[in-house]
């Protein structure tokens, strides 16, 4: 990837400058963090302007709603609305960030066309039914079954770690199609949607007290053939496909934010007067640096799924602009840098690290899942031995 920029990009960074900075002080008050309804309202609302402004989508083909903007331009726009403060994805995330993506590349026309200008526009929200109580890391062994009933699969199990279930309007969800074949073979990816009788949510609060995730419960219901993206049994390939946007390009606005904020917790050090700390400016400067090449390496990744090829072994992207397996090698590295970023901001602040209401504290309980969500560690550790560098499987 050429990492100058050229004139054009240079005037599209402009012109984005310009349009936050006319833009961002007209915002609402961000709502509470547990009035979801007033979330979703926000959230929804940022998207349709930038919609309107046409930076919805900004790195999606133009025949799935998009503009088709080049990875440079895709990261600038990530770079500048960080640190603008412009709101986050939010309760978009999963529609924007995962589902949405999976229906660009594996959806039918008739698929994209339904479900795909709702997102973009922000009228529908997104949430993911991957999780079960017994098929976290090991997604492979899920139970939650869907039997063929004519034109409808008829679905029924449970679903934990259910993002945004609360305020969604649909759930990519996958469901056992087939459990005489062997684990991977017999998963079907079905778009569900959430008003469908049968669907019960029940909210889980995390140790930061957020209620994002939530328990689901289907009893018998109903979705159509039609909402099945990709063929019966064949939904292991698709989730690979979702996840591979999870782990790849999902998390590369969160790279500015972790920048943003260390330079803020360096501020912080020099007024409470622990920048004389040699150990604490060298933990400082050792993040510093880990960010800065958490971002080439983004940058790197985004640009690979988008040229759809990779020079190294295993990390290939493809046309679809699907990121390769080097999206692991970020996830696992960025999980481990974020937990160390805040257990420095801990060291900064120290007596006040106990205390709610000051900044980071909540952000440092948030980021102890981050080894664990969108696949943990040690299951990224095993992709990149077996499908980068080529190893033997494990016994």
């Amino acid at each position: 990837m050429d990492l100058a920029y050229t004139e054009a990009e240079q005037e599209f960074r402009a012109r984005l400058r310009a349009w936050l900075a006319a833009v961002l002080p007209s915002l609402p008050a961000k709502p509470a963090p547990d009035d979801w309804p007033g979330r979703r309202a926000y959230d929804t609302a940022w998207q349709r302007m930038l919609y309107d402004a046409g930076y919805a989508g900004l790195h999606w083909p133009v025949d799935a709603g998009g503009r088709g903007a080049t990875p440079t331009q895709h990261l600038i726009f990530l770079e500048e609305t960080e640190k603008a403060g412009a709101p986050y994805v939010g309760a978009n995330f999963v529609g924007l960030l995962h589902a949405g993506p999976t229906i660009v590349a594996e959806g039918t026309a008739e698929q994209r066309a339904r479900w795909l200008p709702p997102v973009l526009r922000g009228e529908e929200i997104w949430c993911q039914g991957f999780s079960e109580p017994d098929a976290g890391s090991d997604l492979a062994s899920l139970r939650t079954r869907a039997v063929r009933d004519g034109d409808h699969y008829v679905v029924s199990g449970s679903k934990i770690w259910t993002s945004h279930a609360e305020v969604a309007d649909w759930c990519e969800l996958l469901v056992r199609t087939d459990p005489g074949a062997p684990r991977h073979r017999g998963i079907t990816w079905l778009a569900m949607a959430m008003d469908t009788p049968g669907v019960t949510v029940r909210p889980l609060r995390t140790l930061a007290g957020s209620t994002e995730f939530a328990e689901m419960f289907l009893d018998e219901v109903r979705v159509p053939v039609s909402h099945r993206v990709g063929a019966e049994n064949d939904g292991w390939r698709v989730t690979m496909v979702t996840l591979s946007f999870e782990r790849g390009t999902a998390f590369v606005g969160e790279v500015v934010a972790c920048r943003r904020t260390l330079h803020a917790l360096a501020a912080e050090a020099r007024v409470n007067g622990r920048w004389d700390d040699p150990v604490l400016r060298r933990r400082l400067g050792g993040l510093n640096a880990e960010f800065r090449a958490l971002w080439r390496l983004t940058q790197w990744n985004v640009g690979e799924a988008q040229a759809g090829s990779g020079a190294g072994r295993g990390m290939r992207g493809n046309a679809n602009g699907v990121p390769g397996t080097g999206g692991s090698v970020f996830k696992l590295r960025y999980s481990h840098a974020r937990q160390e970023l805040y257990e420095t901001a801990a060291e900064v602040l120290g007596a006040d690290s106990a205390d709610l209401d000051r900044e980071w504290v909540l952000d440092r309980l948030s980021s102890l899942s981050y080894t664990i969500a969108a696949g943990t560690s040690q299951i990224q550790r095993n992709i990149v031995a077996e499908r980068i560098l080529g190893l033997p499987k494990g016994r």
